[in-house]
């Protein structure tokens, strides 16, 4: 009798659907990783602003990690931690693309989705690409306005993150191309990392202002590298003299820009930025958003417009004397 009873229980419970349950599901709520290239720049704490917004919104739980200065080794460090807390999702801004597509494959392969922002990885490492703007587009926009600064004509330098950083380097890349095409009467000098701090970017602005005594221009591509050359650029008394334009946050360069030392900043908004990075990574957990789509629901921010597997934020936005007090981050 007890055997008879105890088949019967097995074909019930075989007859019953089968329901899984993903790890946001059984913990209740999306856990997701934040990781910035360097979580000391200010580009990235105020991507960090704008990602607890969306976390907030969502009822996820948001994790933020990074190098306290850009180290590809230490951001694969993290992801492995976060491999074995067993988050949900990781949206990575990858300070080398490859060095770091290994682990986020990794993290693929545990079952956390993944994403990128600011900076990819290898396309088979994440399923989207978070993108502030089009690679063309930034270098583009940085080289006509230095152009437009200095009449078309002269020497310019550049000063970079990290020689590594891919982003970075296809943006020079474009800088470059347009120099060539539209700009034959301007001249790339040197190039020039700085480790995305402000402090070494000041030195070495210092010592281009030194080396190249016809230096018309320097063109900053990552955030710290705008206010430290401005402050090397005032502090040799060649304001104006020396153009200077960049991407970085207008916080940190509304002063420099009013007094005339720098006189052009690139950027976007990049506390939507790490807002729509949130809302990627949770929309994919959550299924809304596949290979194939055209567009999802980003918030606040409505509908987003997804081209292949990039999700574009929009385009670069210039930064003037004239406007500069209207934004605040």
């Amino acid at each position: 009798m007890k055997r008879k009873t105890f088949i019967a229980s097995l074909a019930l419970f075989a007859a019953l659907p089968f329901v899984s349950c993903s790890k946001s599901d059984s913990k209740g709520k999306l856990t997701i990783a934040l990781l910035p290239k360097s979580k000391g720049n200010q580009y990235f704490v105020t991507c960090e602003k704008g990602a607890r917004t969306a976390a907030a919104e969502l009822g996820a739980e948001l994790k933020f990690d990074g190098p306290i200065n850009s180290d590809p080794a230490k951001q694969n460090e993290i992801v492995e931690n976060w491999i074995t807390d067993g988050v949900d999702v990781i949206a990575a801004a990858c300070e080398n693309k490859d060095s770091i597509s290994t682990a986020l494959k990794k993290a693929q392969a545990a079952g956390i989705k993944v994403v990128t922002y600011d900076a990819d990885a290898q396309p088979d490492a994440r399923s989207f690409f978070v993108n502030q703007a089009t690679a063309q587009g930034i270098g583009e926009q940085l080289m006509d306005s230095a152009a437009a600064l200095t009449g078309g004509e002269g020497e310019f330098a550049i000063i970079t993150g990290t020689l590594t950083a891919s982003n970075l380097n296809e943006w020079i890349k474009y800088i470059k191309a347009r120099q060539a095409e539209k700009y034959p009467n301007m001249k790339l000098v040197d190039t020039k990392p700085c480790d995305d701090q402000k402090d070494k970017a000041q030195q070495e602005a210092t010592n281009l202002l030194s080396a190249y005594p016809n230096l018309k221009a320097i063109v900053g591509v990552c955030s710290p590298s705008v206010p430290g050359a401005a402050e090397a650029i005032k502090q040799a008394g060649k304001a104006g003299a020396v153009k200077l334009v960049g991407l970085g946050l207008p916080s940190e360069n509304r002063a420099y820009v009013k007094e005339g030392v720098t006189q052009a900043v690139i950027l976007w908004n990049v506390e939507e930025l790490g807002y729509l990075s949130i809302m990627a990574g949770a929309a994919v957990a959550k299924g809304e958003l596949v290979p194939g789509a055209t567009e999802f629901n980003a918030g606040k921010l409505g509908k987003m417009e997804v081209k292949g597997d990039n999700i574009i934020l929009g385009k670069p936005f210039v930064f003037t004397k004239e406007n500069i007090d209207q934004f605040d981050f």
